[in-house]
């Protein structure tokens, strides 16, 4: 209790609230725009950071990531359109309730749902890093390794989309974060000969290009330009006591459910949202009601997705593994502010530390004064046309990417790795885990390279040492899940084509 009341002394100083209600602002503006989602809006808002004291940075990026998660129902609600990928289950029950007329009320109980499982989510926080952080300790360089490589290969398998194709990703990833110098012998690696990669691909170049600019690609190609968007009054939103009393329990089972799959490195709130969403449909008594507009298939997703977003910062905060790739982002940007995350935060940076965990308190306070009052200030944005909207972002991605280093460089790199970007979506495979691999492989390289040190190149000590052979044969389970459970599902979908042409 001591060091939270530090952390609220720190985020209660009249900077920290005014780049926590910056990020949470603009990231509930840029969350209510379809297909862009929190992991684009932290990538645009990374060049702001780098100007800024670390603990006001980590502030402005966190309040960016979930406030844009709060948005991102507002698109699924009236347009059916999702604003984040998280948000997409929201489209199930959502938009048949703006269609039945009651698009306010789904609005509002998205809001509440969404603050229940943001401060249930920063309450786990609270209780579980330092105990993490206490068990983190005791690792060494073999321990953390481990650990890295776990992450990744979960980063690779866990997310959607295929698993081979998640850890070919990551291990483009990790390739890439091997260019430039190596920082312990000054070689230069993969550089081609060019001085603008001595340093490295830029972390803002590759986080825009990937997740900003093929974003704003792919919304251009899929994106209808007329639509309409239901006025919402606040009147319209009154929910009936029905209404409260069938959102208390999925918003506290959904809570949990986002308290636990957030904490795991490489699930996220996608696969939290959806699994409370399988979870309400098995205990409901009128399964048969969900997708026709029933309260609870958006309140019990929607608090397990902002639980997610908060306990993300489990993993990151306590042992420097990314919870989800919008936390590899933020892991990214403290590197660049020469701060290294990890077990030794809480105790080196605990101005950073406590502040930033208190400012998720206050935060999410903000978000619930600002959704409900101007919800129908986010609803204007909707009707934006995007034939201007769109080329804004763009325009402001690479003023941003040109502001870090002063670099035409990074500028045509955003663009050309967009559109590479892009076409690895169409070919269905997934930036996020290429982003962790990117981040994460020059620490896992600095642990393998300490860990071979100290045990004199013997790479079995790996395998030999109890914590990490144990979190290594976790890893290979993982892999082993994800490959069989794939290979399952291809198979029971040739079974089906094959009847479905005999049936023909």
């Amino acid at each position: 209790m001591h060091d939270l009341l530090y952390g609220f002394s720190i985020a209660l100083t009249y900077d920290a609230l005014l780049y926590c209600a910056f990020g949470v602002t603009v990231g509930t503006a840029i969350g209510v725009l379809p297909g862009i989602g929190s992991l684009a809006a932290v990538s645009m808002l990374l060049p702001i950071s780098f100007y800024l004291d670390p603990t006001h940075a980590m502030i402005m990026l966190a309040g960016v990531y979930y406030g844009a998660e709060y948005g991102g129902s507002t698109a699924s609600i009236l347009l059916n359109l999702p604003g984040t990928p998280s948000n997409a289950v929201t489209c199930l029950d959502g938009y048949p309730m703006a269609q039945q007329g009651r698009a306010g009320i789904a609005l509002f109980m998205t809001t509440i749902a969404s603050f229940v499982g943001g401060c249930t989510g920063v309450l786990v926080l609270i209780l579980l890093t330092p105990a993490v952080i206490a068990l983190s300790l005791s690792f060494g360089a073999a321990e953390y390794f481990a650990i890295i490589m776990v992450g990744l290969l979960a980063a690779g398998t866990v997310t959607e989309g295929s698993p081979v194709k998640g850890l070919c990703m990551v291990v483009l990833g990790l390739l890439l974060g091997t260019v430039g110098s190596d920082l312990s012998s000054g070689t230069v690696r993969y550089a081609f000969g060019s001085i603008h990669l001595y340093d490295g691909i830029s972390l803002v170049a590759l986080a825009m290009g990937l997740f900003g600019v093929s974003e704003v690609i792919a919304s251009v190609n899929s994106r209808q330009e007329t639509r309409t968007v239901e006025k919402v009054s606040l009147r319209s939103m009154v929910p009936t006591r029905e209404d409260w009393r069938g959102s208390w329990f999925p918003m506290a089972r959904g809570s949990v459910v986002g308290s636990v799959l957030g904490a795991l490195p490489g699930t996220g709130p996608l696969l939290a949202s959806f699994m409370s969403y399988v979870l309400e449909k098995r205990v409901s008594k009128h399964p048969e009601r969900f997708g026709t507009g029933t309260i609870e298939g958006i309140s019990g997703p929607e608090s397990a997705n902002n639980a997610a977003v908060q306990t993300a910062f489990v993993p990151a905060l306590s042992m420097g593994i990314p919870g989800s790739a919008t936390t590899a982002v933020m892991l990214g940007a403290l590197m660049i502010h020469g701060i290294t995350p990890g077990p030794r935060l809480m105790t080196e940076n605990p101005e950073l530390f406590w502040g930033v965990i208190a400012s998720f308190w206050i935060g999410n306070l903000l978000l619930l004064v600002l959704n409900i009052p101007l919800i129908g200030i986010w609803v204007s944005i909707l009707r934006v046309p995007y034939h201007l909207l769109y080329p804004g972002i763009i325009f402001f991605i690479c003023i941003g990417v040109f502001a870090v280093n002063y670099s035409y460089f990074d500028v045509a790199s955003v663009l050309v790795i967009g559109v590479i970007g892009y076409g690895l979506r169409l070919l269905d495979f997934h930036p996020a885990p290429l982003l962790i691999g990117f981040i994460l492989g020059p620490m896992l390289e600095e642990y393998f390279r300490r860990a071979m040190l100290l045990a004199r190149g013997d790479i079995t000590v790996i395998l030999q040492r109890p914590i990490s052979g144990t979190i290594m044969a976790i890893g290979l389970l993982l892999v082993v899940y994800s490959l069989f459970s794939s290979y399952r599902k291809r198979k029971s979908f040739r079974a089906s084509q094959m009847s479905h042409d005999t049936g023909d």
